[in-house]
């Protein structure tokens, strides 16, 4: 859930961040415009992890396009697997 506080309330960043959690993120505004975002350091690092694992799907997908494939039989006789 996010909170929506403008960054001039920042003064009270005591109060400001008692209210992040995860899952709850304070989004600060400047001129009415979301500019920022605080986040829990835990939530941060899944997000970082998470964004991690999609680039090195990504480059799966793209050496799909690019290299041969095998179906699973072929990929058991290349092996030497019955």
């Amino acid at each position: 859930m996010e909170n929506i506080v403008p960054v001039s309330d920042m003064r009270y960043y005591n109060q400001t961040l008692s209210d992040v959690s995860v899952g709850s993120q304070v989004i600060l505004t400047r001129n009415g415009k979301a500019e920022y975002a605080v986040v829990d350091i835990e939530e941060w690092r899944r997000t970082k992890a998470t964004l991690r694992l999609f680039e090195e799907l990504q480059k799966g997908y793209r050496s799909l396009a690019n290299e041969k494939t095998y179906t699973p039989d072929e990929l058991a006789e290349r092996l030497g697997v019955d």
